[in-house]
């Protein structure tokens, strides 16, 4: 597998530290059936929904944690480290 077609830049700005305020302001991510993209809030939800569409909810936390690592594999072993 190629691990380096996970890299991606990730601003720190778009890291959710807690949940969004109010609720219904959380942003979504709207797929049309053509591929096509499009930002969304959740308040926009009923907006979106056809009887019989299903909706993938996730309910994951947010939590504390560091994670240590090294890439292996390339010219340069760059060590990897997040607070």
């Amino acid at each position: 597998m190629r691990t380096d077609l996970f890299d991606f830049e990730l601003p720190p700005e778009n890291i959710a530290l807690r949940p969004a305020s109010p609720r219904d302001s959380a942003r979504m991510l709207v797929v049309h059936p053509d591929g096509v993209l499009r930002d969304a809030s959740i308040a926009d939800l009923p907006h979106w929904l056809d009887p019989g569409d299903q909706v993938v909810v996730n309910d994951t936390k947010v939590i504390a944690a560091q994670l240590r690592g090294r890439r292996i594999g390339r010219e340069t072993e760059p060590k990897i480290e997040r607070p």
